[in-house]
């Protein structure tokens, strides 16, 4: 992600973003829109086409709306900076503090490998067995750390197999065959490639999904509740616990999906299978789990819990369960006179990132080095931080924000609303998804959700429909690009693997990609409308106000 491209797309795209950038901004403005945001428009296909190729590395395009936006007379540099540093920033910046505390001490290696043991029977259980696992992880960490984890096990088992059957002509079970393999891949034309292609293709896939559910899960889903309370911020909000409950079970119906269309016709030859005792002895090497993993277990856990439990959790208007932000109001306004309106937004979900973060610097390891207690996290470890992702975060608010203040996303807006204007909501919220979904494949997500969500913001007031019920599936859908190793770095990781081919992932990604359109356009009908109370034959008054505050 932080370096510049070498080969010939980078040199395209060093040509190509100024050309683009150029034209955009000596052509005459179309009619109707600002020339600001025309000037916007310029820098947004400069920026683009630089992110896509990476003409130069991804962290310093970011950086260009902070030298360009003051200077083509679209914002003060002073505007634009905030987009760099807010709470959502921050959110992100806790939880990837938290994942390397996880990955510091090796919890989530344990974590996966007695998540797998429960279900590793057969070849066809394996594969589910492994997806689970790895979405569960990618919940919490990233989509890329949770796949370079699974990888590396996932080739030692399908190694170990392919050594079982030819030492034993395929009739023996694997679980003694446990040494790591050296200089040995996957066979892909061997009795056990579909097997390899099905866990290869498993494991990105999981990964991508499992990232979907959670707010903390990926890039996507914190831009998204930013660029929400920007354009709504009368609006409900969209919490941890909400997006948890509103995605989990989507997620994991398409994780199931994704497992029955890689092993449908997966056989076990000759009766292959894989013992329990595969993992369980991975798990005697690793021995008993250390007070440092324990700890980091604590507060992954409580991390977890007070994320969910922050605000009520709900089904439409029925609260199932209370949340302890109400208990912080309370106490901020009864004890400390506190104006209600601040306590209502005295925490937020950022809050807790940063607490628990914070804590992992006070806590102890059980471990000593010199004589000196070593903490659970450290600020060697700290300063590994995928900086340039934060980066790339704020470099997406800042377009988010200017799409909005110059007018370019009501302009876009209108031309949608336009076009979709009469169709029934279904048949919208399944063109959105279809969009996003293979936009991503060519292009980052975080860039297409940052463009592409104003724009569906405003089309949702102009089409007077709840805004939620095309951005949600939108910000989804910018996560299911299974089909290219480009889609997303866990695709990247697999296919460097050298399990499968090109043809391999375009095949099978293109139907989940299919399946995940019909599939994120029949869980919002069916299940987000009535969970979240979305209305899909008026305008809320919450959006008519901001429309009015916005001189629209």
């Amino acid at each position: 992600m932080t370096q510049s491209g070498t080969g010939r797309a980078a040199q395209i795209g060093m040509i190509l973003g100024p050309a683009l950038f150029l034209i955009i901004l000596f052509s005459p403005v179309p009619a109707g829109m600002a020339p600001e945001a025309w000037r916007l428009l310029a820098v947004t296909a400069l920026m683009s086409s630089w992110w896509l190729t990476q003409a130069i590395p991804i962290a310093a395009t970011s950086l260009l709306p902070i030298v360009l936006f003051p200077l083509l007379g679209i914002q003060t540099s002073a505007l634009v900076s905030k987009a760099y540093i807010n709470k959502q920033v921050f959110l992100f910046l806790g939880g990837f503090i938290i994942a390397l505390g996880i990955e510091k001490w090796g919890l989530h290696e344990r974590l996966a490998l007695h998540i797998v043991r429960v279900l590793g029977t057969s070849l066809r259980k394996v594969v589910l067995g492994f997806m689970l696992a790895t979405g569960f992880l990618s919940m919490w960490i990233s989509n890329t750390a949770s796949t370079l984890l699974m990888t590396p096990i996932g080739l030692a088992l399908v190694v170990s197999l392919q050594r079982a059957l030819r030492s034993k002509a395929g009739t023996a079970e694997v679980g003694s065959e446990l040494s790591e393999p050296k200089h040995e891949t996957i066979d892909r034309d061997g009795p056990l490639g579909p097997f390899g292609i099905s866990l290869m293709l498993g494991i990105a896939w999981s990964a991508s999904i499992g990232g979907l559910t959670t707010l903390v899960g990926t890039v996507t889903n914190v831009q998204f509740v930013s660029l929400w309370e920007q354009g709504f911020p009368a609006g409900p909000k969209i919490s941890a616990a909400v997006w948890l409950t509103a995605f989990a079970p989507v997620g994991l119906v398409l994780v199931l999906l994704a497992w029955g269309l890689l092993t449908w016709d997966l056989k076990s030859p000759a009766g292959q299978a894989v013992k329990r005792e595969f993992f369980s002895e991975r798990l005697r090497r690793l021995g008993r789990p250390s007070f440092a993993e324990l700890s980091m277990l604590f507060v992954f856990a409580a991390t977890a819990l007070l994320w969910t439990f922050r605000k009520p959790l709900k089904f439409g208007d029925e609260a199932l369960v209370g949340g302890w932000g109400d208990f912080v109001k309370s106490y901020l306004v009864d004890k400390l006179q506190a104006a209600p309106e601040f306590a209502s937004q005295a925490v937020d979900d950022s809050t807790v990132a940063i607490a628990m973060a914070v804590l992992l610097f006070l806590l102890p390891s059980g471990r000593r080095t010199a004589g000196e207690c070593r903490r659970l996290m450290d600020w060697e470890t700290a300063q590994t931080l995928p900086w340039a992702i934060l980066l790339l975060v704020g470099g997406g608010f800042a377009i988010a924000d200017s799409f909005d203040r110059t007018g370019l996303a009501s302009w876009v807006g209108d031309a949608f609303a336009t076009q979709v204007a009469g169709w029934p909501i279904w048949m919208t919220i399944a063109a959105v998804c279809f969009l996003l979904t293979f936009l991503t494949e060519f292009a980052t997500n975080v860039v297409v959700v940052s463009v592409i969500l104003p724009v569906l913001a405003k089309a949702s007031v102009d089409l007077e429909i709840d805004p939620r019920l095309l951005m949600l599936p939108a910000a989804a859908s910018a996560s299911c690009a299974f089909m290219l190793p480009i889609g997303t770095p866990p695709n990247a990781i697999v296919f460097s693997s050298g399990a499968l081919s090109m043809g391999d992932m375009a095949k099978k990604g293109f139907l989940l990609n299919l399946i995940g359109v019909v599939m994120m356009t029949i869980a919002t009908v069916v299940y987000l409308v009535p969970h979240l109370g979305l209305q899909t034959d008026s305008l809320p008054e919450w959006a008519k106000t901001e429309a009015v505050g916005n001189g629209q």
